[in-house]
C-alpha cells in the first residue's frame, strides 16, 4: 500500500519543456510513472517526446485524465501554477520550485484552503512509493518497496534515510519531501495521519531542521494519535542564531526553533530522536525489531 501516489495515479507535468521538467518528465516514465500530460501554454495539440502537450491544466484534466500535477516553472510563475492545477479539480500537487516569494505563497494557502487538493511542497523533491509511482526528482534506483515511511523536511537527507534503509532489506512506503519554505502544503502532522492510516507502513522516519514549530506539533500528534514508532533526526544542532540554514524557513529567529528544544519536545513525546543522519537505519531496524519481539 502506499499514501498519495500509485500506479493509477496520472500525471500532469506543468513546465514539461524546459529544461528541468523534461529532464525528470523523462524519468519519473522510465520509472513507471504515467505520465499522461504535459502542460505548455501555447504549444496544446503537440507533443514532446510522445506525450501530449495541452494549453492549460484544466484541458489535461479533460482531454488526458490527470489526477496529478508536478510544477517545474520559474519562481515567478509558480504560484499561479499551483492555483491553475487547483482550479481544475487535480487532486494532487507536487511543487519542486524553489524560491517562490513568500507573499505568492500566503496567497496559495488562502486560495488552497477549500479546495479538495493536496499540495507537496514548494521547494521539495517531491514523493515517490517505490515500484509503483515517483513524482518529482527523487532518485529512484535507490528506493525499494517496504514498510518505512519517510517524511522529510530536507532533500538531501531524505536520500541519504533512503538509501541506508534500503540498504538493510527494510525498503520503503512512500518517502516524500514536504519542503522547507516558510509557507508549504502538507505539514508533518498531516503525512503522519496518512502514515498512520497506511495498512503497510510499520514504523515512520521524521527529518526536521531548525526554524518554526512543526516538529514540535508532529512530535504531540505522534504521542496522542499514533501507534506506529517514529525515528527522528532534527538538522541544524550547530547553527548560530540568525542565520538561515539551507532552506528559508530553516532559521533561528528570537530563541524560537531551535534545534535543542526541538528534540526536548520529540524525547518527552516519545519519540527515537538519534543525533546524527547516519544512524537513521540502523535505529530504524532496531526499532521494527524490537517492534516484533513485543
Amino acid at each position: 500500500m502506499s499514501i498519495l501516489a500509485d500506479k493509477n495515479t496520472r500525471l500532469a507535468v506543468q513546465g514539461i519543456t524546459g529544461k528541468s521538467g523534461q529532464f525528470h518528465a523523462r524519468l519519473m516514465a522510465e520509472y513507471g510513472t504515467n505520465v499522461v500530460a504535459g502542460v505548455t501554454p501555447g504549444r496544446g495539440g503537440a507533443k514532446h517526446e510522445g506525450v501530449p502537450l495541452f494549453n492549460t491544466v484544466h484541458d489535461a484534466v479533460r482531454g488526458a485524465g490527470a489526477n496529478a500535477s508536478v510544477i517545474f516553472v520559474p519562481p515567478p510563475f509558480a504560484a499561479d501554477a499551483i492555483m491553475e492545477a487547483a482550479d481544475a479539480g487535480v487532486e494532487l500537487i507536487v511543487c519542486i520550485t524553489e524560491g517562490i516569494p513568500v507573499l505568492d505563497m500566503a496567497r496559495v494557502k488562502e486560495f488552497l484552503a477549500d479546495k479538495p487538493c493536496r499540495l507537496v511542497g514548494p521547494n521539495c523533491p517531491g514523493l515517490i512509493t517505490p515500484g509503483e509511482a515517483k513524482l518529482g526528482i527523487m532518485p529512484g534506483e535507490i528506493c525499494a518497496k517496504g514498510r518505512v515511511g519517510i517524511v522529510s523536511r530536507s532533500g538531501t537527507l531524505t536520500y541519504s534515510a533512503v538509501r541506508q534503509i534500503t540498504a538493510l532489506g527494510l525498503g520503503q512506503s512512500t518517502a516524500i519531501g514536504i519542503g522547507g519554505d516558510p509557507i508549504t502544503g502538507l505539514s508533518f502532522v498531516d503525512v503522519l495521519e496518512l502514515f498512520e492510516a497506511d495498512g503497510e507502513t510499520e514504523a515512520v522516519v521524521l527529518i526536521g531542521e531548525i526554524g518554526g514549530d512543526a516538529e514540535e506539533r508532529a512530535a504531540r500528534f505522534a504521542r496522542d494519535k499514533m501507534t506506529k514508532p517514529v525515528v527522528a533526526f532534527v538538522a541544524g544542532q550547530t547553527a548560530p542564531p540568525g542565520r538561515r540554514m539551507g532552506h528559508a524557513g530553516a532559521i533561528v529567529s528570537g530563541g524560537q526553533g531551535t534545534a535543542a528544544a526541538k528534540i526536548a519536545v520529540m524525547r518527552d513525546c516519545g519519540l527515537r530522536v538519534i543525533p546524527i543522519p547516519t544512524q537513521i537505519g540502523q535505529t530504524v531496524a532496531e526499532v521494527l525489531g524490537a517492534k516484533k519481539a513485543g
